[in-house]
């Protein structure tokens, strides 16, 4: 598909494929592709048009226009968003292969191959490309605030104000996420940790996920900590393998079986007010948002929103490329479309009790149960 375009305009088209350093050898040989991305993939979803930004966690197949769930954010004229963006595309298309006019790929020049190569060395070599693009964002905001909030600007305020210069306070503040852990890159999961760890009594986090296939230390943080959780998931009929052929078939009972394993656990803890279940169901539909808001005690709206790509599971923290943004604002306005849009998810749910996993559709053979623990850390 993308071929004839790289032909046709060779000097305006680059087409970079994401291969995962640890899919090589006879691994590679022998596992079939419809598997290989369990091993671990490019999962990063960025629009970006001139000085605007789409994050997300949809891709561009056709259920994602018409009948799949997911969550958008639009970022009008935000340039320091977008340059940032810009360049960690660029970063993992650097690492990645780089499809050819003839059909072949080649890796960039001086870059290492990522499965033909020694792994530790292009680890590290695409580790210090994309922390470049990191650390020269960070510098640049570094300088801005400085110059913000700390430089002359501040002693000419009111001349400024007098000639209706005077700067805008921000009431809302985006921050970039990133996590490659096949390249030693773990920010979004530090800062996930953080926000679960420090979340106080009284507190309110939803938080959603298409796949629920938490990590052991976000379970961990979920039942040993104070704040209440409201965790959205999807029901069996509306989750994206649901009525697969073969093996595919049985994922959906995978993630039942997961499902209740935790649920059991909330309750052998007591629990079950603070750590609420809820399954989101439309007919017709799957399920794939992804994300979290952030209730501070006593208030009714959100102060902040994970967005893009991350689902909180294995494969997510340990073995794809991914990215979202934290939204952290003071203004109501925007808090106010951030708590809509969360109502609006949970309003097609119902709340995950005993009796949910008596129902037909709940059922888990038994060879489903006694493989689930041997590949969640796949998927």
């Amino acid at each position: 598909m993308l071929l004839p375009l790289l032909q046709r305009f060779p000097e305006q088209v680059r087409v970079s494929l994401f291969h995962t350093p640890n899919l090589r050898g006879l691994l590679r040989l022998l596992l079939p592709e419809r598997f290989n991305e369990t091993i671990g993939l490019q999962h990063i979803k960025v629009y970006l048009f001139d000085d605007s930004v789409i994050l997300s966690g949809a891709n561009l197949s056709d259920s994602y226009f018409t009948n799949r769930q997911d969550r958008y954010v639009f970022l009008q004229d935000c340039p320091d968003i977008a340059d940032f963006f810009t360049e960690l595309v660029d970063a993992v298309g650097d690492v990645s292969l780089q499809l050819q006019g003839d059909d072949t790929v080649q890796v960039v020049e001086g870059m290492v191959h990522p499965y033909e190569g020694d792994r530790a060395a292009y680890c590290r070599a695409a580790n210090a490309r994309v922390m470049d693009v990191i650390n020269s964002a960070r510098t640049r905001q570094q300088v801005l605030h400085a110059q913000t909030f700390h430089g002359d600007s501040l002693v000419t305020q009111d001349d400024a104000a007098a000639a209706g210069h005077r700067r805008p306070v921000p009431d809302t503040w985006i921050y970039p996420l990133i996590q490659m852990k096949p390249f030693e890159i773990q920010i979004d999961e530090i800062v996930t940790e953080t926000l679960l760890t420090e979340a106080e009594r009284g507190a309110r986090v939803y938080l959603t996920t298409g796949y629920f296939n938490l990590t052991q230390a976000y379970m961990d943080l979920v039942l040993g900590t104070r704040a209440e959780y409201q965790i959205l998931l999807a029901s069996p009929e509306v989750n994206g393998f649901f009525g697969a052929k073969g093996v595919a078939g049985a994922i959906p009972a995978a993630y039942v079986h997961i499902e209740r394993q935790f649920y059991r656990e909330v309750c052998s803890l007591g629990q079950q007010e603070r750590v609420q279940l809820q399954e989101y169901w439309r007919r017709g539909w799957t399920f794939h948002a992804k994300g979290l808001w952030l209730y501070l005690a006593g208030s009714s709206l959100p102060c902040l929103t994970l967005i893009g790509s991350p689902n909180f599971g294995y494969r997510s923290v340990h073995r794809d490329l991914e990215a979202q943004i934290a939204i952290v604002t003071e203004s109501q306005a925007l808090q106010q479309q951030l708590h809509q849009e969360q109502g609006r998810l949970y309003l097609r749910s119902g709340v995950v009790s005993s009796a949910t996993f008596e129902q037909p559709s709940r059922h888990v053979q038994l060879w489903v149960k006694m493989v689930t623990p041997l590949i969640k850390n796949f998927f």
